[in-house]
């Protein structure tokens, strides 16, 4: 199977070498950006014969499997050109790589007899040479109809760990549980890193903390991970929080809705009597 790339950024080239150096052939990779194919020639340049081009409808032509891996915002476009451009897809496998969207995005392909489906890694891509590094241990999420599962199954137990499939109307959930592991924990570690840096320290002695809590939570889950004064029913400290940040709103706004996540917590666990977390609870709505 003849695999084609149209988006040549941070998960269409990394994606690529991973499965250029799995043994997949990818043919052809396009972007309409020449700096960003330059780019993918750095990475790329080694497999002789790839295709690079700045014609979305030439990766069409030679693949019989196309991966749509530009940003979320800009699959409808490239769905649309396709859609306009090409009068025959009939068997060809048309994906994308979006967390947050389902196949349904490529609904209109559909009727020219497209085969649909998404292939998602699991993974933070700060930059293509991390993205490289970590693929080969990221789960990949996989969804689309019964014609295209098994091809992206395939795929995905190439370049990743393991396949996993997920319903399309759960999609929006998946991807919003990522952005909160993921990209909302760094949000909290830069509002932790602000307290720091008032106070003139840096993040470095936090991060043994930070490391022994992951392990902690990938040993025994996020429940029985939780530690600090909600879980001990210390009310004076949360009171003293509360007036450390008096006048820092968005910050308050964070700690109040964090440790109501954290009272519920605690409240599935028992440690603490029900007359104690209704009083911290009381604190953190009058506050």
């Amino acid at each position: 199977m003849k695999i084609g790339v149209i988006g040549a950024g941070k998960v269409g080239i990394s994606t690529s070498y991973v499965m250029l150096k799995s043994g997949l052939d990818v043919v052809v990779l396009s972007d309409r950006d020449s700096h960003a194919l330059d780019n993918a020639r750095q990475y790329l340049g080694w497999a002789k014969g790839i295709i690079l081009t700045e014609d979305n409808t030439e990766v069409v032509e030679k693949s019989d499997l196309i991966i749509i891996a530009t940003q979320d915002r800009v699959i409808k476009s490239i769905v649309r050109e396709l859609n306009l451009r090409i009068d025959n897809l009939d068997g060809k496998y048309i994906i994308h790589t979006s967390g947050a969207h389902s196949s349904l995005i490529l609904k209109p392909l559909d009727s020219k007899g497209a085969r649909l489906g998404v292939i998602h890694p699991l993974q933070t891509f700060p930059d293509i040479d991390s993205a490289i590094a970590v693929l080969p241990e990221t789960y990949i999420f996989i969804q689309g109809d019964e014609r295209c599962l098994d091809v992206l199954r395939f795929i995905a137990e190439k370049i990743g760990k393991r396949a996993v499939e997920i319903k399309a109307e759960h999609m929006v959930l998946y991807h919003l549980s990522a952005v909160l592991v993921c990209n909302l924990f760094c949000a909290l570690m830069y509002a932790g890193e602000g307290l720091m840096r008032e106070i003139g320290i840096s993040i470095e002695p936090y991060l043994p903390i930070i490391r022994a809590t992951l392990k902690n939570i990938e040993q025994k889950g996020p429940l029985r991970s939780l530690t600090g004064p909600i879980v001990r029913g210390d009310i004076d400290t949360v009171i003293s929080h509360l007036k450390a940040i008096e006048d820092k709103d968005m910050l308050k706004d964070v700690y109040k809705a964090l440790s109501q996540v954290a009272l519920e917590m605690t409240r599935s666990r028992g440690d603490v009597e029900e007359e104690t977390l209704e009083k911290i609870k009381d604190i953190l709505k009058r506050w």
